[in-house]
């Protein structure tokens, strides 16, 4: 069962975000978007956005992991989905981290910690915490983002 269960919550690193990027600027536009009825507002380009400068707080600590399977579906981590690490935030109780211990993988999870122990929790109720024993050596990074590309047709959506 544990085994499966860090078959589905494994992350597999992209590695480092580059220290200057180049500049990829889009244009970004001054209409907001509604997320329900849309507003027939009309269409015009206010600026320009660079998703590094967006997502890369920190390019010197900031890595990147691909997520996979669906454990934290209810915190809004889908499989596919790009996790943004700073390892120059600290972690804390109740932040959503990849960890490592024992020689594991990295595991996507909401970080809990106990008086003697740490645990490890999922966002979907068909996983079941991992509980660390005291005085395992683990290492948490605190997750700071999340990037997607969506689905397209054919009903291979989430829902």
């Amino acid at each position: 069962m544990l085994q499966n269960l860090l078959i589905e919550t494994r992350a597999r690193y992209l590695g480092p975000a580059a220290q200057d990027p180049a500049p990829l600027s889009r244009p970004i536009s001054a209409v907001r978007i509604q997320l329900g009825f849309p507003s027939p507002a009309e269409d015009f380009q206010d600026d320009e956005i660079d998703l590094n400068r967006v997502l890369v707080r920190n390019p010197a600590a900031t890595y990147m992991y691909k997520a996979e399977g669906w454990s934290m579906l209810h915190e809004g981590i889908c499989d596919g989905d790009i996790l943004l690490v700073d390892r120059s935030v600290t972690a804390h109780d109740g932040d959503i981290v990849v960890a490592s211990w024992d020689g594991n993988q990295p595991a996507c999870k909401v970080l809990r910690v106990a008086v003697d122990h740490i645990e490890l929790h999922s966002r979907n109720p068909h996983f079941q915490p991992i509980v660390l024993s005291p005085g395992t050596e683990v290492e948490v990074f605190a997750v700071v983002g999340v990037a997607r590309q969506m689905r397209r047709g054919g009903g291979r959506g989430l829902f």
